[in-house]
């Protein structure tokens, strides 16, 4: 039922070509036969064109005067002559629905209002090219250009055409129903035309953001802007204005299944379009009264009121009203329980819903072929232009001048970049150093921390038990003990034992001896070895060229904590019975690659990055520490691989 209230779209589609005041044609006449061959008669006759076209609708006579500016224009050399008269007569072509012509005049507008450097003339030029686009339903294309011209009038700060074609966009959203994007723009536009008093664009505006907030089913919204509409219409004495507000406010309680409030306006709405002659208002507005009347349940009354509309439908070869009046009477006939009547109307819907889809895929073939041929003469005009710069020798000397200029802008320009990139990275480098600085000290801390504590352990700690132990012994020789005593005495000397061996496998951990005095090939050798004798798990440790490389101690005691880091994740988490731990050396790359492969449970690796634990961090800061490079393979029930690759 509902109307899309595009209305004023011929205006809106003609916005950006050259508006004229009313003027008293032979007044015009006469001043034009006073007129020297100037640039002032280009504009007069463009204005006398405008008015046998707007107010006189001869688009013959008017076509003939703009033809005259152009010839003037081209004499005189004159771009803004032949600017205007692209845009004029761009107009009379898409009412004799030559869009393709009028889309290719309106591209050669826009090359020429590059020369001119003006924002508006550039945006309005833009504009005309997305109208053409717009007339020939190659929607993409349009809002482009659309777009184009927002960019050049937003920079002269001219809101009231930036609304304009904001409008123009939110109509081809709403088309292709998009209609987020939709609202987004007719609010936009709605904003900027508050603000101009005038009270006509306010209304249109107020018309197609209330379609907008219809179709994503904001109805209060909608009712709003509606009721604001219809008071402004009022105000004004626009018809047509409030025939839309009447159809919009009857379609959203219709919706709402409010019939009562559904009725004043739907009634209003119809007596309206007959007075005022407006045959689609009065298809929509009685196809408006059927709704109501089936929503009351006077089916005949509802099926009188949309026979009226289908009527009148097809009498003025009106397909989309004669379609949504077909889906209200089969509902109407299904509600008189007529089942055949409903299904043969549907049936006669689809066919007609087939043939249009029909005529939409050859509506896009033909807009196909129509940019085929605008693009073949594009190049021709390139081909022309290029012709012509040929036999002018003043233009080449200029191109080449021009190009010179533009290779020492460009050197300077990627000279200028190129320092800065320098910078930029010498930035990076710093910031690198820095952390790397940073890391090296925190490093440095843990390893002395854990000598120093390793130490208090082996000579402090460990020495006070086993003097402990030593005095015990020397007290069990003087003392007499029952068996169960003895017993008992015998088992603390055990605990003591497991005490001492415990406390030296901490300290030989925090700082193991054999990487000191051996080296850390057969310091982790002898780490993995102890593992796997432990039987927490089986480790099988593997070393390729580790006897031709000579490893500082702090590189040394940096890769050997990785390794027990890595063992100790497999052992805590990754329910492994074999692992396996391999160092290569290779001296032709000078790299150390480092492996350690479980066959455990696996895990999903994109759960490291937000992992709580500190463990895969120390190791990710120690092989940056070493500028190193490392990879992960993991997943669920396949085990887990990682390898470090280490520059030495």
């Amino acid at each position: 039922m509902k109307k899309l209230l595009l209305i004023l779209y011929s205006t809106l589609l003609g916005l950006l070509c050259t508006a004229q005041d009313a003027t008293i044609r032979d007044s015009l006449l006469k001043l034009m036969q006073e007129r020297k061959e100037d640039t002032g008669k280009v504009l007069l006759l463009i204005q006398i064109g405008n008015e046998y076209e707007l107010q006189l609708q001869d688009i013959n006579t008017a076509a003939q005067y703009y033809l005259q500016a152009k010839r003037l224009s081209e004499k005189l050399n004159y771009t803004l002559g032949l600017i205007k008269f692209y845009s004029n007569y761009t107009g009379i072509l898409n009412q004799k629905e030559e869009f393709d012509s009028a889309l290719f005049l309106n591209k050669q507008a826009l090359q020429l209002s590059f020369t001119t450097r003006d924002k508006k003339l550039i945006g309005k030029t833009y504009g005309n090219v997305g109208n053409s686009f717009n007339y020939i339903g190659d929607y993409d294309s349009a809002v482009y250009y659309y777009q184009e011209a927002t960019k050049n009038i937003e920079a002269i700060q001219d809101t009231y055409l930036l609304a304009r074609i904001n409008e123009m966009i939110q109509l081809i959203y709403q088309k292709t129903g998009r209609h987020d994007y939709a609202l987004q723009y007719g609010k936009a536009a709605l904003k900027e035309l508050r603000k101009s008093g005038d009270s006509m664009d306010l209304g249109r505006a107020l018309l197609n953001v209330a379609n907008s907030y219809q179709n994503k089913r904001f109805d209060d919204s909608a009712l709003a802007c509606y009721h604001e509409a219809l008071q402004i219409a009022n105000r004004i004495q626009f018809q047509g204005l409030e025939l839309s507000s009447l159809l919009g406010i009857a379609n959203i309680y219709f919706h709402q299944y409010d019939a009562d409030k559904q009725k004043p306006y739907a009634e209003k709405a119809l007596a309206l379009s007959k007075v005022t002659d407006d045959a689609e208002g009065e298809i929509i507005a009685e196809r408006a009264m059927a709704l109501h009347y089936l929503l009351k349940d006077d089916l005949p009354l509802a099926k009188t009121y949309i026979l009226n509309s289908l009527k009148l439908a097809d009498s003025l070869t009106m397909t989309h009203e004669h379609l949504e009046s077909l889906r209200v009477l089969s509902s109407i006939l299904y509600a008189q329980k007529d089942i055949v009547g409903a299904e043969r109307i549907l049936d006669s819907l689809q066919i007609i819903e087939d043939r249009l889809r029909g005529m939409e895929v050859q509506q896009k073939i033909l807009i196909l072929e129509k940019r085929y041929e605008t693009e073949k003469k594009e190049s021709q005009i390139k081909l022309q232009q290029s012709q012509i710069k040929q036999k002018n020798a003043l233009n080449y000397f200029l191109i080449a001048g021009s190009a010179s200029l533009l290779i020492i802008l460009l050197l300077a320009y990627r000279n200028h970049a190129h320092r800065k990139k320098l910078q930029q990275q010498r930035i990076v480098e710093l910031e690198t150093e820095n952390k790397l600085s940073a890391t090296e000290a925190v490093l440095k801390g843990e390893e002395q921390e854990r000598t120093r504590l390793a130490k208090d352990l082996h000579d402090g700690l460990g020495g006070m038990l086993s003097g402990i132990k030593f005095s015990l012994s020397n007290m069990k020789e003087n003392l007499l003990m029952t068996p169960d005593n003895a017993l008992a005495f015998e088992r603390s000397m055990d605990m003591l034992d497991s005490s001492i061996r415990e406390m030296r496998r901490v300290a030989h951990n925090m700082m193991p001896e054999m990487l000191v005095k051996y080296g850390l090939d057969i310091a982790l050798k002898e780490f993995c070895n102890e593992i796997d004798r432990s039987g927490a798990i089986h480790v099988n440790y593997q070393s390729v060229g580790m006897d031709a490389v000579n490893i500082d101690q702090t590189s040394g005691v940096t890769i050997y904590r990785i390794v027990q880091e890595l063992l100790n994740n497999v052992i805590k988490h990754a329910h492994a019975k074999n692992v396996l731990v391999q160092l290569h050396y290779s001296g032709q790359e000078k790299l150390l690659a480092i492996t350690v492969e479980d066959d455990g449970k696996g895990f999903d690796v994109n759960s490291l990055g937000s992992a709580a634990g500190m463990g895969w961090r120390s190791i990710q800061n120690r092989v940056e520490f070493l500028n190193g490079k490392s990879d992960i393979q993991s997943s669920h029930s396949n085990g887990t691989s990682v390898m470090i690759e280490i520059s030495m």
